[in-house]
């Protein structure tokens, strides 16, 4: 039996000033250890230190730094960049004539860095036609990871979150598959987000809010290694997948009834759910696709009415 991983829990509210470390604590000596070695990566780079400290949380070491652009690339595993996002940031840039926000950076595996949050902002750097961008350079690669988490400077909608999480747990498993997966929950934030990730990366258009639900509910991290928890996603993500086809015919048998609706698919999905009717511990997931499947099957397009629609809601069909 597979051992799930236990639920996170947040932290409590702590009380006023009671944790990290005061301003003189976070004064920093010359680099040493990882952030010295850092430090080495930023000036072969091409680039200058010109600060050193320890953010006053956790008291790691971290270096303030000027990078050539050229230098730093985002990771390959954060959401695609936005055309019109990057253009504003390069806009507001420009009018104020000043980059205030520096970009995180770590050491990329074999040369320069990787940016984990930055994406957006190196790329309107490089519209303006900048030379170098500030950054703070942290020596724990990890936090490439971690960066998910905090990233939360614009809203993911599914498709993208799914995506970004899948992108990550890829380079984990590049790195190192034989870790349990349940380490890496609080990066990857959902179970069933990797499983989407790779339906959406076989399908582009593919309707993930239909199923979001029902993967969230059943799929949870375990403590197998990541390259045999990988090989369970990517089964459930070709159920799913199948399951998706026979479903979007049964949603084009109801249009050429005339049943118009912008919530055909979740409506669909939620007729052929058995989980609506179970109480307690549900059946495993591979089960209840296995379900949702034969009952997409045998769906009887003709015993449906305009009415039963009316109270249909859920994701759109055409959600990408």
């Amino acid at each position: 039996m597979v051992k799930r991983a236990p639920a996170r829990r947040r932290p409590r509210k702590a009380k006023p000033a009671s944790k990290g470390f005061s301003p003189a604590e976070c004064q920093m000596q010359e680099p040493a250890g990882a952030a010295g070695e850092a430090a080495q990566a930023v000036q072969k780079a091409g680039g200058c230190i010109v600060g050193s400290y320890k953010e006053p949380l956790g008291g790691h070491p971290l270096l303030v730094a000027i990078l050539p652009i050229d230098a730093i690339e985002p990771t390959p595993f954060q959401r695609d960049l936005s055309d019109a996002h990057h253009k504003r940031l390069a806009d507001v840039i420009n009018k104020t004539g000043r980059f205030l926000d520096p970009v995180i950076a770590i050491m990329a595996p074999k040369s320069g860095f990787w940016t984990p949050n930055g994406r957006h902002r190196l790329e309107a750097m490089r519209r303006l036609g900048a030379k170098s961008i500030s950054a703070l350079v942290v020596a724990d690669r990890e936090v490439a990871w971690q960066i998910l988490a905090l990233n939360t400077e614009k809203a993911h909608n599914l498709k993208e979150r799914s995506l970004e999480v899948i992108r990550i747990f890829r380079g984990l498993v590049d790195e190192d598959a034989s870790r349990p997966e349940s380490r890496f929950a609080f990066y990857l934030d959902e179970a069933a987000l990797v499983s989407l990730g790779i339906c959406y990366e076989r399908a582009p258009r593919f309707g993930g809010g239909a199923y979001h639900p029902i993967l969230r509910r059943l799929e949870t991290f375990t403590d197998e290694p990541l390259g045999a928890a990988m090989k369970d996603h990517e089964k459930h993500a070709l159920m799913v997948l199948d399951l998706e086809e026979k479903v979007a015919a049964v949603v084009k048998r109801l249009k050429e009834r005339g049943l118009v609706s912008p919530y055909l698919r979740s409506f669909v999905v939620a007729r052929i759910n058995p989980l609506r009717w179970i109480q307690g511990e549900p059946p495993p997931l591979e089960d209840v696709l296995k379900t949702m499947r034969e009952r997409a099957t045998k769906f009887n397009v003709e015993k449906i009415k305009p009415q039963d629609l009316a109270g249909a809601a859920g994701p759109p069909d055409e959600e990408a």
